[in-house]
């Protein structure tokens, strides 16, 4: 009869111990993880959104919508994403930018067994050596189209005038060459600012009434007041426009007019009217929201506007010497010379 007792007790106890490890292991599981710290947009002396740093404006995102997309703005998730461009490289697309499909290598034509490829990272032009923003958008441009608008027939005159002018007379001296190739400006510098293959760092620092964004590639800075001043005159025309910024609430705004009229968007240059609106926006510790509007009347049959993001980067601005490094400018006009001598 004791030994019966004994053992009851002995299961009693063994019972309650389970039954309150139970009850406190629940507890702990039931207990709320902390919260994440909220992040907090910095701020300079002055009171303004701190969008100082070093960033990249890298992406694979093409500027415009691949057509089988349709007015699909956004991919679902990475998964849509990639599934989309499997299904437009198996139809003789390139996964997403339109186009012919070109193989990743090839057959060596000198038959010594080596691959011709287009691993381009191992020229600093991208690859898992450039930081790029995250996105689900199927192009830069936004809205339902998804891509620039059609020139206006004024504009498509100038531009087979341009062609006409340039096979005639491209190789005459270095001022009938391209202003790239003179390095003067890509036209990637903005505004709007575009991203680019390589060279794909900017710079933006601030001070009480100042926005300056310095780019790598061609090495151009942007000093943006913010105020409030007016434009300057329109006699005075400018590379890469006049911009004035302001700030609405804690985006920064930038409008610029009176560009110079040779200065390019997607190789169209802007009119004596274009009017460009930029936006930027810092979302979170490491991300800067850029977007922007083109209304230029008198060069595409309506506005258009665009989008991405820009990523903060752990490095440096590094000089662009376009100059100095310019052999082909010298190469191309001493060929053309000899050509003629022939």
């Amino acid at each position: 009869m004791r030994r019966h007792l004994l053992g009851s007790l002995i299961a009693l106890v063994a019972v309650v111990a389970f039954v309150a490890q139970v009850s406190a292991q629940s507890q702990v599981a039931a207990k709320p993880a902390p919260a994440a710290k909220a992040w907090t947009m910095p701020r300079t002396p002055d009171g303004k959104p701190d969008l100082q740093g070093v960033y990249s404006n890298a992406t694979t995102v093409p500027v415009a919508r691949p057509a089988y997309l349709g007015a699909k703005e956004f991919y679902t998730d990475e998964a849509d994403k990639t599934a989309s461009a499997a299904q437009a490289q198996a139809a003789g697309g390139r996964g997403g930018r339109g186009g012919a499909a070109r193989p990743a290598a090839a057959a060596d034509p000198e038959g010594n067994g080596l691959a011709v490829h287009y691993d381009t990272s191992q020229f600093g032009l991208g690859g898992p050596t450039v930081k790029r923003a995250a996105s689900l958008r199927t192009s830069i441009i936004t809205g339902p189209e998804g891509r620039v608008p059609a020139l206006t027939p004024e504009a498509q005159k100038a531009a087979a005038d341009r062609r006409a002018f340039q096979q005639e007379h491209q190789w005459d001296s270095a001022q009938t060459r391209p202003i790239a190739e003179r390095c003067i400006t890509w036209g990637f510098e903005g505004p709007p600012m575009m991203p680019v293959g390589y060279n794909s760092t900017l710079q933006i620092v601030q001070g009480q009434g100042y926005v300056a964004i310095v780019q790598e590639m061609i090495h151009d800075t942007r000093v943006i007041p913010t105020d409030g001043r007016p434009h300057g005159p329109a006699q005075i025309r400018r590379w890469m426009g006049d911009s004035v910024g302001h700030w609405d609430g804690d985006t920064l705004v930038v409008e610029t007019v009176n560009f110079e009229p040779r200065t390019p968007f997607q190789q169209n240059p802007f009119s004596d009217v274009a009017k460009v609106t930029e936006r930027f926006a810092r979302v979170d510790a490491d991300t800067v929201q850029y977007q922007f509007t083109v209304d230029d009347p008198k060069t595409w049959v309506k506005p258009f506007s665009g989008e991405y993001n820009m990523v903060h980067i752990d490095g440096n601005v590094y000089e662009y010497a376009c100059h100095e490094g310019n052999y082909g400018m010298a190469n191309n006009l001493s060929g053309a010379r000899a050509t003629e001598k022939k």
